[in-house]
């Protein structure tokens, strides 16, 4: 009996197994011969004008409701591999994978392969052999434990500061304008208020004695302040981290609802612990919680790496 956290094959409902290549790691079926496979993995194995198709159509939702995904058991949506092709892939717009039925990968186009490199002498293609002996028995150690670095030097920099950062992210649809705008507002108005912080709190900060001065405007303005720089760097690093991948699932108008919502839910929860309190409650941090929860439970198979400082090691943990 499968557990849960199996990826079953969505026609003969059986566990997949996974199959290792050169370019990466796709999930097999035994009984019908089908995959489940990544779009980073086909991005790299195939080429873009056989996949960007794939990927339009199921941006945009053209397709119809068919099989469950082999991983998160959402309905996938059934997308033409292109505006000619005659065959339907299954893709899942929660986590990514794609499932390909028995035959139908091969009618992607692959990549060239690069050009052949001089044959290495004997002892060194030994020293290569001996390098990815270790490589693979490290890698046989589990996928939370890995010296991989990230290939992005911010990511590296952000994850000495003890920052959690996305490992191996897939590739944005659009560019998270409503992420950056944001950030850029709260950044403005956070560096203003900081001119004379202890006035414009009172002034603007929610205070949950009195959280309808103002005729309750508090409960927004309070948002984009911030009690200092270490304050608002990280509230602004969380929500540019988790809000890309959130605002590009959502869309920009229900991706600022999201955060709005999880503000005001923040705020009402403040004002119950003591409603009498006059103390201000300021920043971000409902809002960008509300992200977080969202990217952790609509994108539970990606990998957040972490830099051990006890064991000198990236460990790389599931979302969720």
């Amino acid at each position: 009996m499968p557990d849960d956290t199996s990826l079953l094959c969505p026609r003969c409902k059986v566990p997949l197994k996974d199959v290792r290549t050169s370019g990466g790691i796709f999930y097999g079926c035994d009984v019908c011969g089908g995959r489940a496979v990544t779009i980073e993995l086909l991005r790299k194995r195939f080429t873009p004008e056989s996949i960007n198709p794939l990927s339009l159509h199921a941006m945009r939702g053209e397709g119809r409701v068919s099989v469950p995904c082999p991983s998160c058991r959402q309905p996938m949506i059934g997308v033409a591999l292109s505006a000619r092709a005659e065959i339907n892939v299954d893709v899942c717009q929660h986590c990514h994978f794609i499932w390909f039925d028995a035959h139908e990968v091969d009618t992607l186009v692959p990549r060239q392969p690069e050009p052949v490199a001089p044959e290495l002498p004997q002892k060194a293609r030994e020293m290569l052999a001996i390098a990815e002996v270790e490589r693979l028995s490290k890698q046989a150690e589990g996928p939370d434990l890995d010296s991989a670095a990230p290939e992005e030097s911010w990511k590296q920099i952000a994850a000495l500061l003890g920052m959690p950062v996305e490992f191996d992210a897939p590739e944005e649809q659009r560019r998270p304008r409503a992420t950056w705008l944001l950030s850029a507002a709260i950044i403005c108005a956070s560096l203003i208020a900081f001119s004379n912080l202890r006035e414009i709190v009172q002034r603007f900060g929610l205070i949950p004695a009195e959280a309808t001065r103002l005729g309750g405007l508090t409960l927004v303005t309070s948002f984009f302040l911030h009690a200092g720089i270490i304050h608002l760097a990280g509230n602004m690093y969380f929500l540019l981290a988790f809000g890309r991948a959130v605002e590009n699932f959502l869309r920009p108008l229900r991706y600022l609802a999201l955060i709005a919502l999880a503000a005001f839910i923040g705020d009402l929860a403040h004002i119950a612990l003591d409603p009498r309190s006059q103390t201000p409650c300021m920043g971000a941090s409902g809002g960008i919680a509300g992200v977080i929860t969202f990217y952790a439970l609509n994108f539970p198979r990606m990998r957040l790496a972490f830099w051990g400082f006890v064991w000198r090691h990236w460990i790389r943990l599931p979302a969720w």
